[in-house]
């Protein structure tokens, strides 16, 4: 099995500490997808953007529309978090 080492919300500081903050804000806590992003804070600063725009930005869609979509695309790639 792969490891990684993670930032923890402890440890974290500059890009990492912003992201996870903003994190804690909208679900209460920092999802390990979050941590695993952060070894590489612009790419989890830049996710969190395209993520921010995609479910929560201006769309035909629905946010509850946005959110079953999001849901079958993870069940369908057996991504059960």
């Amino acid at each position: 099995m792969a490891y990684i080492d993670l930032i923890t919300p402890e440890k974290a500081d500059g890009i990492v500490a912003v992201e996870y903050e903003k994190g804690i804000r909208r679900s209460g806590r920092v999802y390990n997808i979050l941590k695993v992003m952060s070894r590489s804070p612009q790419a989890l600063q830049a996710s969190m953007r395209m993520y921010i725009a995609v479910m929560f930005g201006e769309s035909d869609l629905s946010r509850a529309q946005r959110e079953m979509l999001a849901t079958v695309v993870s069940w369908s790639n057996d991504c059960f978090y």
